[in-house]
């Protein structure tokens, strides 16, 4: 099967369609990797770095956000265009969910029983955001930024640190507006990729030269930002978490 062209595909990510390559983009690896690297900056900026804890969050967080929340999404219209049926994707989120819990409620007994509310908030937001309960009402990007920004941060910090002070709030915060950032990329290029029937117009510069505007001129730029933070975000991550080990 050929590869789809970059503009027939729904993410850059995104493989062609069928087998393997469905799970796979399922994954949303870019994304999943940002998402994570805010678990590991929020542990890292904590007074005490514990690997081991630190493992079982990422796993955790991957499960959940990697795994359950694209698999809860992508029941939502197939936005990745996958083959996959939806039995599969509810049998992912089931799994990969109670495996994500599982995790915490290891967690919550060898570590402190304060991280049940953290698991508590962690599997309504997966449900709440994804499934677009509530009337949809949390499915918005302030939303967004704060399950997939503040709260990973949150966490990461706190599994450390067994509290939440000033630094860790800061973090939060900073770990939000990266969140709203990507959102302002990735809003315009999915409409682009998923919705749009066809472009056209121009742009003239002050020296004359005119250059034809088409999707690809426009989505590449928020394209090639996406991937240079997911890229950054998770160097960033790696030098901090190894800077306190």
């Amino acid at each position: 099967m050929a590869a789809p062209t970059p503009l027939e595909r729904p993410a850059f990510y995104a493989l062609a369609p069928g087998g393997w390559r469905d799970l796979l983009t399922l994954l949303h690896p870019p994304y999943t990797a940002w998402h994570l690297s805010y678990v590991a900056i929020g542990a890292a900026a904590a007074p005490h770095l514990h690997a081991g804890r630190l493992g079982a969050a990422l796993a955790a967080f991957f499960l959940a956000v990697g795994v359950c929340a694209h698999a809860l999404d992508e029941l939502q219209g197939r936005p990745l265009r996958t083959r996959l049926s939806d039995r599969t994707l509810w049998t992912l989120a089931a799994i990969s969910l109670a495996g994500a819990v599982a995790i915490g409620i290891a967690g919550a007994v060898t570590v402190s029983v304060g991280l049940v509310p953290f698991i508590a908030a962690g599997t309504f937001l997966v449900a709440a955001y994804n499934l677009e309960l509530l009337g949809g009402r949390l499915h918005n990007d302030f939303w967004f930024a704060a399950a997939w920004g503040a709260f990973p941060a949150l966490t990461g910090y706190w599994i450390m640190a067994l509290r939440l002070d000033v630094e860790s709030l800061l973090v939060a915060a900073g770990c939000f507006m990266l969140s709203v950032a990507q959102r302002r990329l990735s809003t315009p290029v999915r409409r682009l990729r998923r919705r749009t029937v066809a472009v056209s117009g121009e742009q003239r510069l002050d020296d004359g030269e005119v250059l034809e505007l088409d999707a690809a001129r426009l989505i590449a730029p928020l394209d090639g930002a996406l991937r240079a933070c997911s890229a950054a975000l998770v160097l960033l991550a790696l030098g901090l978490v190894l800077a306190r080990l």
